[in-house]
């Protein structure tokens, strides 16, 4: 799969160490920054996941930060990013099976190196494939939200 990977400072040991691994499965991985650990700021790297995702440079993305907490919120500020914070196997299948999550958030400080190695290919391996009915009313509900707003923010 074609991803891109970003994070701040903070997270910038663990993306180097995710991006080496899914590199390694074969995985296409476009890496956005940061290149070390000199402080940077989380909202960067974040628009830089986004931006490449809605240009359909890649199709998903990863952000790691310290908590995982501010590089999730800055990302679903972005139309079309459905951003999650996982650090369980559950969570990447899930946010992906169900609401179509198309970046995966971690803490680099919160997980270790194997458990974001697991989580990374669950949340890769996981398809949008809810047709019942109760999944796909609770998405068409993200989509409305996100159109009302982002027309909100053009007018």
């Amino acid at each position: 799969m074609k991803l891109v990977i970003g994070s701040d400072h903070a997270g910038f040991p663990l993306k180097e160490e995710v991006r080496a691994y899914l590199s390694l499965k074969g995985h296409e991985v476009l890496d956005v920054g940061v290149y070390s650990a000199a402080p940077s700021d989380y909202p960067d790297a974040a628009e830089a996941v986004g931006d490449a995702i809605r240009a359909g440079v890649a199709s998903r993305g990863i952000l790691i930060c310290g908590s995982g907490v501010g590089v999730c919120i800055a990302a679903n500020k972005i139309p079309g990013i459905r951003a999650g914070m996982c650090h369980d196997h559950y969570s990447a299948h899930q946010g992906v099976e169900h609401d179509e999550m198309n970046v995966l958030v971690m803490g680099a400080r919160i997980i270790g190196t194997e458990t974001a190695y697991d989580v990374a290919d669950t949340f890769l391996a996981a398809n949008f494939v809810s047709t019942e009915p109760r999944f796909v009313r609770r998405y068409k509900k993200l989509l409305a939200i996100e159109a009302k707003y982002s027309r909100a923010l053009t007018t």
